[in-house]
């Protein structure tokens, strides 16, 4: 089992910015890749940015340049940096962690998510 929990979310003004974090215990392995989600309301959830345990990283276009995901292993902990902000990222966002585990002829894919952090960005 792995357990993530998120923090940093909050409410901001247009053109701000927060940073977000997320540490995760557990069964983690060294090659668990992490990421960001996030669902505004009526909205399907939606990936906003992912990083590989190599550091490979991708964007959703809409944070392309604002946004910076990035990871400190060490601490199991992955963050998402979020500047010029708009009211149209005000969402929940999830922190998300894939991998897989056991033998490789019988190994299974992992999918965990954390309980949400709420971001507002007021205009």
């Amino acid at each position: 089992q792995v357990q993530l929990v998120e923090s940093g979310g909050g409410l901001v003004q247009a053109g701000g910015s927060l940073r977000l974090s997320c540490t995760a215990s557990g069964s983690i392995a060294s090659s668990d890749a992490m990421g960001w989600f996030r669902q505004a309301p009526g909205k399907q959830r939606e990936l906003v940015a992912t990083i590989t345990s190599g550091g490979s990283t991708n964007y959703a276009d809409s944070v392309k340049a604002r946004f910076t995901i990035s990871r400190d292993n060490t601490k199991n902990t992955v963050y998402l940096q979020m500047g010029s902000l708009k009211p149209e990222d005000t969402a929940v966002y999830y922190c998300n962690l894939k991998g897989r585990r056991g033998p490789i002829l019988y190994a299974r894919d992992i999918d965990y998510w954390g309980q949400g952090t709420q971001v507002t960005v007021s205009s």
